[in-house]
């Protein structure tokens, strides 16, 4: 029976907390905002005060309110480059599955596919990059094909997009080699 009457008392304090709270938040914000009654009070020398006490004598002054600013939101640091790593949620996998590292191709035109788990959501996209360069423009796609590639190493590299065309994150880099013809 005490514990029930405590847990009762606990929860009505906390209740009572509560509205305390949200009444002095909602004073707060209000208060500057209204208008003030002040007295203007003028001394036998002539010298004029001011007061909230409407018992001195004065004559009832009504200020306006002061204006207000909101304020400005802080700036956003530019963000920085993403790099490999956990995938930003809400994906737990995101990796150039084909072609595998150090791929020797023998043909310029490669089809590119990306691991994205679960599916890309409507809203993102990716791009891919080939030596840090974007090589072909953000889709909502995972599947890419390249082309006109020289002879050589390349680093692919695909990029995951958010609604707002942010980069949220980079696959590991994919090592290739194109043969000679």
């Amino acid at each position: 029976m005490q514990a029930t009457i405590n847990r009762w008392a606990r929860r009505t304090n906390a209740l009572m907390l509560c509205a305390l709270a949200g009444s002095l938040a909602l004073w707060l914000v209000q208060s500057p905002a209204q208008a003030q009654t002040v007295y203007r009070v003028v001394d036998e020398s002539g010298r004029v005060t001011y007061t909230d006490n409407p018992d001195s004598g004065g004559e009832a002054v009504t200020l306006a309110p002061l204006p207000s600013v909101q304020a400005a939101p802080p700036p956003t640091a530019p963000r920085s480059q993403a790099r490999p790593g956990q995938p930003f949620m809400p994906y737990d996998r995101f990796a150039i599955e084909s072609p595998a590292p150090g791929t020797r191709l023998d043909d310029t035109m490669t089809p590119v596919d990306v691991r994205v788990q679960p599916p890309l959501r409507e809203d993102h996209q990716i791009r891919l990059l080939v030596n840090g360069e974007i090589s072909q423009s953000a889709l909502h796609s995972d599947a890419f094909w390249l082309t006109g590639l020289t002879q050589g190493s390349h680093r692919l590299e695909a990029e995951l997009l958010d609604s707002q065309g942010r980069v949220q994150h980079r696959t590991e880099a994919v090592s290739i080699l194109v043969a000679p013809r």
